[in-house]
């Protein structure tokens, strides 16, 4: 199996349209949610979400390619762009047949679903827009971005909920180790901020209905009563050791591992005794020969709902024994809100800053947890050696996935 390595990273989030601004906004705990104003929300009972702010695809694009894209696609295609500029990756001196997709987006757009609806009922079926599908469908982030870039490998679409960016970019890590592709740009993307998708995860009873920015997305803490809809796209470019020492491109981390696991027990809850995401880790841990007491962080999945974070409390205890309780765990989606099919992406991201910086960023707003809940929830931000951090996803349908990212060491490659 070939050495897979990070080179690039891109982003957009509620919390910053770079990386840059992203992981200083993390430092800051920065909370990236606010009023609801993409619609009248007078009606609804959620009143808060965490909007993707002063983002113009024009940056990116030109206006015939951005309108034949939904915003989930603009994202993704931003992100990718981002991606592939930091990894300075020459595409003209590469073989684009060797160079692969992997942008999974949960839900796709649910924005012209609801236009062509509305226009499928007051006008008739011949006013439906001929581009529905094409702009619906979720394989459409990867395919923008294989079209932008002119990339001919591997190009797929990995749907798995809230799991999604993350078995996106271990699925690319897996095409590479077996030879499949020797780059792959990688991640995930969403934009469901909509009265559907808003009305639909509310009648789940998932989100949550403060009012209080500060006090909405609380992961872990005893007051959590729900998360808060986010969105945005993470990207990474991911490349052989080997592809990456030809070219002397700048290593960021290594992928050391990737565990993919299914519950196999509720089509929304998790596995209450957190068995399947436990052997996720584990999984994970494994592939990078790494014991539970050499990993220092988990960048858990941590919505802020009352069964997601204790039963993943109850995963993280069963994967690492009493090393569970040398942890650092925190939740991004403090800060960023639920970016759904972008959150493992965005996650990923922040594991890659944290191995590269010896630094935990704090998770915002939580103040206290209770009864079994009892790891250290990253209160407050923390100084310590990162060698390795694990990235944990759950979604819907009981995907688990987790990605173990660790620092590169060259053992005598030649540079």
């Amino acid at each position: 199996m070939r050495r897979v390595v990070v080179t690039g990273m891109g982003i957009i989030s509620p919390i910053g349209n770079t990386v840059e601004q992203f992981w200083n906004s993390l430092k800051e705990q920065r909370v990236g949610i606010g009023e609801l104003t993409r619609f009248d929300t007078s009606s609804y009972k959620v009143k808060l979400a965490a909007q993707v702010n002063d983002f113009d695809p024009k940056q990116y694009m030109d206006f015939k390619e951005a309108k034949r894209m939904e915003l989930f696609s603009q994202y993704a295609v931003a992100a990718a762009i981002q991606a592939v500029e930091d990894a300075g990756l020459c595409l003209e001196e590469e073989d684009r047949n060797r160079i692969g997709v992997s942008v999974g987006c949960g839900i796709g757009s649910l924005q012209i679903l609801e236009q062509a609806h509305t226009k499928l009922t007051t006008k008739g079926p011949n006013r439906v827009p001929p581009l529905l599908v094409p702009l619906m469908i979720t394989n459409m982030a990867a395919g923008n971005v294989a079209i932008h870039f002119g990339l001919k490998g591997k190009c797929v679409n990995v749907v798995t909920a809230c799991a999604t960016g993350t078995h996106s970019i271990g699925e690319a890590f897996r095409a590479i180790q077996c030879g499949d592709a020797d780059v792959m740009v990688a991640g995930g993307t969403e934009a469901a901020i909509c009265p559907l998708g808003i009305s639909g995860f509310a009648a789940l009873t998932a989100l949550s209905t403060s009012t209080d920015p500060k006090h909405a997305s609380i992961p872990f803490d005893a007051e959590r009563s729900g998360f808060v809809m986010g969105e945005g796209a993470g990207v990474v470019v991911l490349e052989s050791l080997e592809h990456a020492l030809a070219r002397g491109a700048r290593i960021l981390a290594e992928v050391g591992g990737y565990g993919a696991t299914c519950d196999a027990f509720h089509i929304t809850s998790p596995d209450e005794n957190g068995e399947g995401a436990a052997r996720a880790m584990t999984l994970a841990m494994e592939e990078a020969g790494l014991t539970p007491d050499e990993v220092p962080y988990v960048n858990a999945h941590g919505t802020g709902t009352h069964h997601n974070d204790l039963y993943e409390t109850r995963a993280i205890k069963k994967a690492f024994g009493e090393a569970a309780y040398r942890l650092n765990v925190n939740s991004t989606k403090s800060m960023t809100g639920h970016m759904l099919g972008a959150a493992g992406a965005a996650e990923l991201i922040v594991c890659v800053k944290s191995v590269m910086e010896d630094y935990i960023h704090a998770t915002a707003g939580f103040e206290k947890s209770e009864g079994e809940m009892d790891l250290n929830y990253t209160k407050e931000p923390v100084h310590r050696s990162v060698n390795a951090a694990i990235s944990n996803s759950l979604g819907f349908g009981g995907h688990n996935g987790s990605l173990l990212i660790k620092k590169y060491e060259s053992s005598g490659e030649k540079q």
